[in-house]
């Protein structure tokens, strides 16, 4: 196998070609996957059962990080599972927006202030089965284990219980944010997700209105057509081979397709997407940009701001540059996103 420059010199010991033959030109004129009867109704049954229920947290204070006090918190998710997740409060007491912060599939150890406005209460959810906080808890903590839980049926599958434990996480921080003094009731919401963060974050968004906007980082999940077709070293390559000896299981990751879920948003969206990824096939990033420019062609309120990486899930040169950049990016959308719901 002959890798295309630059991704030659970066990688030559990849036993993937991460371009999987896609140019820049060919990324772009990637569709969203087609839609599958009962997608939107599904989505907005889930949403209705979610919304209004408590979350009934418990914190443990944990002390200051940067700008932040930060907590370890406890909630009440999906099917009453009791997750944690770690919380951070600006030291200064001013918050002019919450932010929901995903992460990708190998957990989180700790809260990340990259992308995160210093005037931002931030929830951290840490999804089910994974680590450091929920490890093996409502699911398996193998990421090509945990991909696969509860695929025999899309009212069990994994990653719609996770997409639906993001809005309890959302209805977790406006509960401790209603505590504290200063605070408006109804503060706007911003989502921030990377890989399979931004795959569930795309999925969970379009339904809930507290949301404003948010950034979506080499998003997986997306594009199913193409996902299933190519070999990956990440957690989609567990889901092909399953697919193959089990093909009734893509109508159940029809339903939980982020670039579907794309043509519903109603808010800006930033998805940064990368020309060479081994772990997160490009065409499924694009097709989940896509997905987002077809809502903002229908007027639904949502706004495409596309980023391009170099590589994704990989270290490579000019990769701090970019990564700087992006951060201030994510940064400057949020306040963009925020200032129409403050006025």
């Amino acid at each position: 196998m002959t890798l295309p420059a630059p991704y030659d010199a970066w990688f030559p010991d990849s036993p993937i070609d991460g371009t999987y033959g896609y140019d820049r030109d060919g990324l772009l004129a990637v569709p969203p996957a087609a839609e599958p009867d009962g997608f939107a109704d599904l989505w907005r049954s889930w949403h209705a059962a979610a919304r209004g229920l408590p979350a009934d947290v418990a914190t443990e204070p944990l002390g200051r990080q940067g700008a932040h006090e930060v907590s370890v918190v406890t909630f009440t998710a999906d099917g009453g599972l009791r997750l944690r997740a770690w919380l951070a409060l600006p030291v200064d007491g001013a918050v002019r927006v919450g932010i929901v912060h995903g992460h990708g599939y190998g957990g989180r150890e700790s809260p990340s202030f990259d992308r995160v406005p210093r005037d931002a209460a931030v929830i951290f959810p840490v999804a089910r089965g994974l680590g450091t906080l929920n490890a093996g808890v409502g699911a398996p903590e193998l990421s090509t284990e945990h991909v696969l839980a509860g695929i025999e049926d899309v009212e069990t599958s994994v990653l719609g219980r996770c997409a639906v434990d993001l809005w309890h996480a959302a209805t977790a921080l406006q509960e401790v944010l209603a505590g504290v003094a200063g605070v408006p009731a109804g503060l706007p919401l911003y989502y921030v997700g990377t890989s399979f963060g931004g795959g569930v974050g795309a999925l969970a968004v379009p339904w809930d209105d507290r949301f404003v906007g948010a950034t979506l980082e080499v998003p997986s999940f997306g594009q199913y057509d193409e996902r299933l077709a190519v070999p990956c070293t990440g957690s989609g390559e567990a889901q092909r081979r399953y697919v193959a000896e089990h093909p009734e299981a893509r109508a159940v990751l029809a339903l939980t397709d982020a670039s579907v879920a794309a043509t519903y948003l109603r808010v800006p969206t930033r998805v940064e997407c990368a020309l060479w990824d081994a772990h997160v096939p490009p065409p499924g990033q694009f097709g989940v940009a896509a997905g987002v420019r077809v809502a903002e062609r229908a007027g639904t309120g949502a706004g495409l701001e596309l980023a391009v990486h170099s590589a994704g899930h990989a270290e490579y040169p000019g990769q701090a540059r970019e990564m700087a950049a992006a951060f201030a990016a994510t940064r400057a959308h949020v306040a963009r996103a925020v200032a129409p719901a403050s006025r």
